[in-house]
């Protein structure tokens, strides 16, 4: 039985899979699955629009939030926003499939695209991988409800909220002393030069809590990784769902090649 024939550039293509499977041997089949997934998947992300790769859960209600970075994306002309778990996948048995479609998928396209909202599932290995080379210089990240809050940082309206919400959801604190706190922490803002109005704060606490949704919560891990990310100015974190489909538009637009890629041309 044939099947698909080797790409052009299935050198590249190998090596690739390679460093996914750590150097192990393929069975004829399975290269015939590397091929098939590989002519399916990869022409669109060789086109001339520019490629995002969403990163993120694929459980109710994550989905959800995956799904508007996506249709935001997708009103910008020449774009391509893809999730991995819409594309074809590789059945083999014996691979470590995720790794060797994650690999293809990171390499070959413009932008990596990381919405988070918890520190636990598969989103968690992605993180890892994102945050060091080759993939770091073309990925960006979105954690919902993440601030590097200090005393000394409460100098935007997502630090202010995002310790409003800690605050709030804390168990082993009473009505009036969450009140307390947070107009403390309002007043500290404020006199920090922050323009921001204490309603906005409590509307957000109450909208979570009709939600039954509390703050999401990170490991240390996960918050020093968004730390690196927002020291390079690509991490953007988020309260709401139309927050986050504001600070899409954050993300490089289709028209630029990327940076990372002028880079390696050299």
């Amino acid at each position: 039985m044939t099947g698909p024939s080797p790409p052009p550039d299935a050198g590249e293509i190998m090596t690739v899979v390679h460093e996914a499977v750590g150097g192990i041997e393929l069975e004829p089949a399975e290269k015939r699955e590397i091929w098939r997934f590989t002519q399916r998947e990869l022409p669109y992300l060789w086109s001339q629009r520019t490629s995002y790769f969403i990163l993120g859960s694929y459980r109710d209600p994550y989905i959800r939030r995956l799904r508007a970075v996506q249709n935001e994306l997708t009103k910008q002309l020449g774009a391509y926003p893809f999730i991995m778990g819409d594309l074809l996948e590789l059945p083999t048995d014996r691979l470590n499939t995720f790794d060797i479609m994650f690999s293809l998928l990171a390499t070959y396209s413009d932008y990596i695209v990381g919405v988070f909202e918890k520190e636990s599932g598969g989103e968690s290995p992605e993180l890892g991988e994102t945050d060091d080379p080759p993939y770091f210089d073309k990925s960006y990240v979105f954690p919902r409800d993440y601030a590097w809050v200090t005393d000394e940082n409460l100098d935007s309206t997502q630090h202010v909220v995002q310790a409003a919400l800690e605050i709030a959801f804390t168990d082993d604190l009473s009505a009036d002393e969450v009140q307390a706190n947070v107009e403390s922490l309002v007043d500290r803002a404020q006199e920090n030069g922050l323009d921001i109005d204490e309603q906005e704060v409590w509307d957000v606490i109450d909208d979570r809590a009709d939600e039954g949704e509390e703050p999401a919560t990170y490991s240390w891990v996960h918050l020093n990784k968004f730390r690196k990310f927002e020291l390079h100015e690509r991490c953007f974190p988020w309260t709401t769902e139309d927050e986050l489909r504001t600070v899409v538009d954050e993300l490089p637009s289709p028209t630029p090649r990327p940076e990372w890629e002028e880079r390696e041309g050299q």
